[in-house]
C-alpha cells in the first residue's frame, strides 16, 4: 500500500474506531495493532456498537460471525481487525480509481 492510501485508510479507521493519535508516519503494522487493541476493548465493553459498526462498514456478516466464533483460528480482535483493514483498503482504492466525472454547471 502506498503512503497516500495508507494515510487515507488510517484516517477512516481512526475516525470510525475512535483511535487517537497522528496518522502521519504510521506503518500498516502499527495501524493494525492499534485497531486490534481497540477492537479487543470494544468486544469487552461495547460489543453492540462494534457489531453495528461492522454492519455500517459493510463487512460480511458471515465473516464477522466466523471471526467471533470460538473455533476461529485466531483471536477475535485480530480476525475482526484484519476484516476491517481489508475493507477500508478496498474502500480507499475504489474512491481513488472510480471517481465520478466532474459535473459542469450548465446554467442550473
Amino acid at each position: 500500500m502506498d503512503e497516500v492510501d495508507l494515510k487515507n485508510t488510517t484516517e477512516l479507521i481512526a475516525r470510525d474506531f475512535e483511535i487517537a493519535g497522528n496518522p502521519e508516519g504510521i506503518t500498516e503494522e502499527e495501524l493494525f495493532d492499534a485497531l486490534a487493541s481497540q477492537i479487543a476493548y470494544m468486544i469487552e465493553h461495547r460489543l453492540e456498537f462494534l457489531l453495528s459498526l461492522m454492519y455500517r462498514l459493510d463487512i460480511d456478516e458471515r465473516k464477522v460471525e466466523a471471526a467471533l466464533s470460538p473455533a476461529a483460528p485466531e483471536m477475535a480482535n485480530i480476525g475482526l481487525a484484519r476484516l476491517v483493514l481489508d475493507r477500508q483498503k478496498k474502500r480507499v482504492f475504489t474512491k481513488r480509481f472510480y471517481k465520478p466525472p466532474k459535473l459542469e454547471d450548465d446554467g442550473w
